[in-house]
């Protein structure tokens, strides 16, 4: 026990400096980001279909769970000889500065600092609980594990061990509090800015009123999040942030904020989606963002000849990659500043991110963004690449039900409802199966844009009994959705979406 205190309060106080000084990362949330990294696909790939959105959550657990083990192991050595935890500390911290140093943002002479900081208090409280838990008068050495401690001593060592574990809880709180402060502070010192033409809301005609249908603009706390962050978004100063303009280009820059907010916007309705989404997910949404148009970043830096990919770098290292010549077929890609009339919210990429229709959003949305680099098609793989996953990944046509209305349905007219989506082809159809009956065509709502998912809602006569629905949809084009079986990896999942209904029998007035 006394190792595992000992271990906690050292980790508690790399949390609470990585708080107090912003160039000092989490080693918790950096070692959890390292292994992500250095597992193989195919562990990464596992953790992500079992776990979902959870396996993060999982993987944080794992690290806390080795490293209290481990910290165990070492109190239990330190019994017998100091020297054993002392070599096992160093290690630990040893591993938590190189996955530190990883992070563009880390300063390393303060993560050296700051770990060696917490080594040390590690030790000296592990020691120090080791003479609490040392009857008085008994040698100096300490005794061996195996000599049980007397009731005194173990209720000394039981209020000295709360104690410690009580402050360290105390460090990590105030370290994820301190860390988002300054970001919280900054973003509130801002205002988003206005627009010529902001989007109107979604007319009446754009929804479908049904109980339990998704909205057709999603608020931003229930809009769908993933990212690679453990230990949830990066704090980010908005008066410190940079947006540098890189690579194979006549003219780099890098804007302030402020001076990105002073750029003409626009403001348009996209739906995004993960490529990890499953056949009838929920990783996908649709929002008003507002931002600088991303030509109008592209041309003012000058793209020369032979670039061929942009590169989105966030904060904390992450990249995205896209051919150059989306950004420039008509599309409204975008830099965002904003999200459904406000500014970004932290966790979706405060102060800025990019938006690109018809792109999945792991070769696309970059959250956090602080780079844009021009380069060529071979000369970069962005994160996911090297993991497997299509360098190319431009969203596929899908369809969802979402609500069956009465729910449990009877005989008798029922309404089934839900969404489709191909942003920058919109969608041209949308069609039902019962059980293995011919396709039915839904009724649409109106479109608010190509780039947007529409709702659908389809009017059946039930029969009683159990039945299969399923849902497909057709793009703009003509394109149908296949009813091939895939899954989102590598490049994002195919096949109708089918639920099972079962239909009461009807109940007759009286």
């Amino acid at each position: 026990m006394a190792g595992v205190v000992a271990g906690g309060l050292a980790l508690a106080l790399t949390e609470l400096m990585a708080g107090a000084f912003r160039p000092v990362p989490s080693l918790v949330g950096a070692v959890g980001d390292a292994v992500v990294d250095w597992l193989p696909h195919s562990v990464v790939r596992f953790g992500i279909e079992t776990f979902g959105t959870n396996d993060k959550a999982v993987l944080v657990g794992v690290v806390l769970a080795v490293s209290a083990l481990a910290a165990a192991a070492l109190g239990v050595a330190a019994a017998r000889d100091f020297r054993r935890p002392l070599a096992g500390f160093a290690a630990f911290g040893l591993i938590g500065i190189v996955a530190a140093l990883r992070d563009p943002r880390a300063s390393a002479g303060l993560v050296v600092a700051s770990t060696a900081v917490a080594i040390a208090a590690g030790l000296g409280v592990l020691a120090g609980l080791i003479r609490v838990a040392t009857p008085a008068g008994s040698p100096p050495a300490p005794r061996p594990v195996a000599e049980p401690m007397g009731v005194p001593d173990r209720r000394r060592f039981l209020a000295a061990a709360g104690t410690v574990a009580a402050g360290a809880l105390v460090f990590a709180s105030g370290g994820r509090r301190l860390s988002h402060s300054a970001a919280s502070a900054s973003r509130k010192r801002y205002r988003l800015p206005p627009v010529d033409r902001p989007v109107p809301p979604p007319p009446e005609a754009a929804s479908v009123a049904l109980p339990g249908m998704t909205p057709v603009v999603v608020p931003n706390g229930r809009f769908y999040r993933t990212d690679t962050r453990l230990l949830g978004p990066p704090a980010v100063d908005a008066d410190r942030w940079r947006l540098r303009v890189t690579g194979l280009v006549d003219r780099p820059y890098e804007l302030t904020f402020p001076e990105l907010l002073a750029m003409p916007m626009i403001e348009e309705y996209v739906t995004l989606s993960c490529v990890s989404n499953e056949v009838g997910g929920d990783l996908v949404g649709n929002a008003a963002w507002r931002g600088v148009p991303l030509t109008e970043i592209l041309n003012r830096a000058g793209v020369r000849r032979g670039a061929t990919q942009i590169v989105g770098r966030s904060v904390d290292g992450f990249t995205t990659g896209f051919p150059t010549e989306v950004a420039f077929d008509g599309r409204h890609a975008l830099v965002a500043v904003g999200m459904n009339g406000e500014l970004l919210p932290p966790i979706h990429g405060f102060p800025a991110r990019l938006v690109v229709p018809g792109l999945y959003g792991y070769v696309s949305a970059t959250k956090w963004l602080t780079e844009i680099e021009l380069t060529t098609w071979d000369a970069f793989d962005a994160y996911w690449v090297p993991r497997g996953w299509s360098k190319r990944g431009p969203t596929k046509t899908q369809s969802r039900v979402d609500t069956v209305s009465p729910l449990p349905p009877v005989a008798g007219p029922v309404a089934v409802g839900g969404v489709a989506w191909a942003p920058t082809r919109g969608i041209s159809r949308v069609e039902v199966r019962i059980d293995d009956g011919p396709w039915a065509e839904a009724s649409l709502a109106a479109p608010l844009s190509d780039d947007t998912w529409r709702q659908w809602v389809y009017r059946w006569q039930a029969t009683p009994g159990g039945h299969h629905l399923a849902v497909r949809a057709t793009d703009g084009r003509g394109e149908t959705q296949t009813a091939q079986r895939s899954p989102p990896d590598p490049d994002g999942a195919t096949g109708y979406h089918t639920i099972r209904v079962d239909v009461g029998e009807a109940q007759s007035g009286r």
